[in-house]
This record gives structure tokens, C-alpha cells and sequence, in this order.
């Protein structure tokens, strides 16, 4: 009888544990890994040794479980033989499967999905110390598998799985509401073209390059731009001046240069580009504006680095002096009403 519960120990017990095992470590993320190696922790190299070579500990854990399983099921079924008689072998034989079912598989595997976090370091001990005692038939195993699985892995996550986790940590909590648009709208940068969120030409605030400095304070002071856009006619942006300079040049009795004394160079960008790719210019121009040309060289707009940084987070950014939140809303807006003055279809709705 003492052999028939050693035998049912060794086929349910050892089981349950490989079974944990697996689950464990099939459930460890690349980024676990990488923290736990960030902050010096000892089980950081050694996971990242097993999964980098995945085949070593999934055949550690197969080898034990199949000795668990095999030994297990054949010794107790001997013993209930010899302590029952072959009558109640098939009985024993049903039990004993349910038993290994539930507790030797769907119950640990749940555990070790569940509590990967707290088992990991442990796991990767274990594993590697059995890799070493079971050396010959992780050697053998990976012998029989290299041609099978000779691919390598993807390591790390797909853009749409970031986004993807950025949706679930909004969900359970782990990330605020802002927190979760902001990292989602860093992966569509790329995707997003500048003609989508740029000033439109139809709203753009410019003026002509031979204004005086006087003329232009006197007559835009409540324009509240820091940034103005100049122009040599109307087809043609030359560059754009800064109001803290117009304001310095007053102060030291320039006011009647031309606004062409103050220009600074207007970096131009294809409004067929991505948002990524003018964040780059912005950041290597060291600029905060640029103009927005077409394939042709045609001024379509306007796009400044807040745009880009509104786009980014989600929301408008507003200071004390902004009295229109978006440029293309009242782009369109105007367009609604000209369309309208002259009996035109409203194919663009308006936007509230």
C-alpha cells in the first residue's frame, strides 16, 4: 500500500510542478527580463539565458514530467494489482487520469500563469539546475529539434502589441486615461501626415516682408502670435520674424527698418510627411515653425512644433491670449460659410 501512495506521489506531485514550471515561464514577458537586469537582480541573466534558448528548459520540463507520468502511472497501476486484484485496475486507471487532469495540469498551469511573478525567480533556478543534471537529454532533445525550429524568435513587441497593452493598462487601471492616448499617439506619429494637423494657408496669419517695424506693431497689436510668417507676395513665405525681436528693435529706435531686417529662415516640409519626420526636422533645425509645401513647391500651411505636441497628447494646448482652439476648425468653418454665400453644395460638414 506504501508503494501504491509513493508512486500516486511521484505521477501527481512531480507533475505539478513541471506543470508550473511551464507555465511560469512561457508567461514571462521580455520586459520582466529587462528590468530585473536594470536593477542587478541575480534571476535577471538566468531568465534571459532560458529564454533565449527556449528548447533547454521546455525539454528539461518534458523529460520530467513524461519520467513522472510514466514511472507514476505504470508503478501505481502494479500495486493495485497486487493489492486489489485486476478488477479495480480500470477504476483506478479513471481516477487516477482525472487526478493528474485537474491537479497535475489545469490547476498548476493556472497557479504559474497567475503567479509568474512571484514564481519566476525561483523557476529559473530550478530549470537551470536540472538543465545540468539532465544535460544528455537536453542534448538530444535540441539535436532533434534544431532542424524543426531553426528559425529565430521575434524578440520584444509589435507596435500594435504596444498600442494593444497600452488599451489594457488603461483597463486595469495600471495607467491613467491621458497616460494611455499619449503612448498611443506616439505610434501613430509616424502614420499621421502633416496636412492632417497643420494651419491651413486659408487661416495662416502672415505679412508682407517691406512693412516697417512701427507700421506692423501699430497695426497688429492684438495679433498674438510670437512667430510671424513674411512674404515677398503672396505665393511666395520668404521667412518668418519674431515678435521679441520686433519689440527689441523698437526699443532700440529700429522701428522703421523693414520687417526683411529681422527675417529668420522658414524650414520647409512636403505635407505628404509624417508627423515623425517633422518632429526630426523640428529637432534638428532647432526651429518651432515650419512652412508646408506640396509636391510642387506650393505653400499649403503651417505647422509648428505645438501642433505636433497637441497631436502627441491628445488636447489642445492653449495659453491666456488663444481665442480660436483650432485653425482648421475655423478653416472650415469659413469655408462652410463662403460655400454657403455662394449657393454651393455643404459637402464639408461643419465642425463643432
Amino acid at each position: 500500500m506504501l508503494l501504491l501512495i509513493i508512486f500516486i506521489f511521484i505521477a501527481v506531485v512531480c507533475s505539478f510542478l513541471c506543470s508550473i514550471a511551464e507555465a511560469v515561464l512561457l508567461s514571462i514577458p521580455t520586459s520582466y527580463i529587462v528590468n530585473a537586469e536594470q536593477q542587478g537582480k541575480a534571476y535577471g541573466p538566468l531568465l534571459r539565458a532560458l529564454k533565449d534558448d527556449i528548447n533547454s528548459p521546455l525539454a528539461v520540463i518534458l523529460t520530467l514530467n513524461t519520467i513522472a507520468h510514466t514511472m507514476g502511472a505504470a508503478g501505481a497501476g502494479a500495486q493495485v494489482v497486487a493489492v486489489f486484484g485486476n478488477v479495480y485496475l480500470g477504476i483506478f486507471s479513471a481516477v487516477l487520469t482525472f487526478v493528474i487532469l485537474v491537479f497535475s495540469e489545469i490547476i498548476p498551469k493556472a497557479l504559474g500563469a497567475h503567479y509568474w511573478r512571484q514564481l519566476a525567480p525561483i523557476t529559473g533556478h530550478t530549470l537551470n539546475f536540472f538543465i545540468r543534471v539532465l544535460f544528455p537529454f537536453v542534448w538530444l532533445s535540441n539535436k532533434i529539434t534544431r532542424g524543426v525550429a531553426n528559425e529565430p524568435t521575434l524578440q520584444g513587441f509589435s507596435r500594435q502589441e504596444f498600442q494593444a497593452m497600452a488599451e489594457l493598462g488603461e483597463q486595469e487601471g495600471q495607467l491613467d486615461k491621458h497616460e494611455s492616448i499619449v503612448l498611443k499617439n506616439l505610434f501613430r506619429l509616424r502614420e499621421v501626415q502633416v496636412r492632417s494637423v497643420m494651419t491651413p494657408r486659408s487661416v495662416v496669419f502672415a505679412v508682407q516682408e517691406d512693412i516697417a517695424v512701427a507700421d506692423f506693431l501699430d497695426k497688429y497689436s492684438r495679433r498674438v502670435f510670437s512667430r510671424i510668417p513674411i512674404y515677398s507676395d503672396p505665393e511666395k513665405m520668404t521667412g518668418f520674424v519674431l515678435r521679441n525681436d520686433l519689440l527689441v528693435a523698437q526699443s532700440e529706435g529700429q522701428s522703421q527698418r523693414p520687417l526683411s531686417a529681422f527675417r529668420r529662415e522658414l524650414h520647409a516640409i512636403l505635407d505628404a510627411s509624417s508627423l515623425l519626420q517633422a518632429f526630426d526636422t523640428f529637432v534638428s533645425t532647432s526651429v518651432q515653425i515650419l512652412l508646408v509645401v506640396n509636391e510642387y513647391g506650393d505653400t499649403q500651411g503651417i505647422l509648428t512644433l505645438e501642433d505636433v505636441l497637441e497631436s502627441l497628447l491628445g488636447l489642445q494646448i492653449m495659453d491666456e491670449l488663444d481665442r480660436v482652439e483650432n485653425m482648421q476648425v475655423l478653416a472650415r468653418r469659413l469655408g462652410a460659410m463662403r460655400r454657403k454665400k455662394m449657393g454651393l453644395d455643404q459637402d464639408l460638414p461643419e465642425t463643432k
